[in-house]
């Protein structure tokens, strides 16, 4: 399995969780897991997907996901699991 982390973070509004799962979908992206939340007006959410069966590279996913952030008024970000774990280690 080739677990990433993706967040995505801004201003709530309607069509963010459909549009970044039916992007995620589209590339054949499993998402392993979820969580989302809206504080005050303001949208956070975190995925582990898993990218084993994508059809595009993660250099294609990271650039593709940027570009649907911003037309979505929201930060996306992907991090390769084994990156993320190194940069929160203790």
């Amino acid at each position: 399995m080739k677990k990433t982390i993706v967040t995505v973070v801004g201003k709530d509004k309607v069509g963010i969780i459909a549009s970044i799962c039916s992007f995620l979908a589209d590339s054949s992206v499993n998402v392993c897991d979820i969580s989302q939340t809206i504080v005050n007006g303001f949208f956070n959410m975190m995925m582990v997907v898993d990218l084993s069966l994508s059809t595009k590279s993660f250099k294609e996913l990271c650039e593709e996901g940027q570009k649907l952030g911003e037309s979505l008024g929201v930060v996306v970000q992907m991090q390769k699991e084994e990156i993320f774990d190194l940069m929160h280690r203790i």
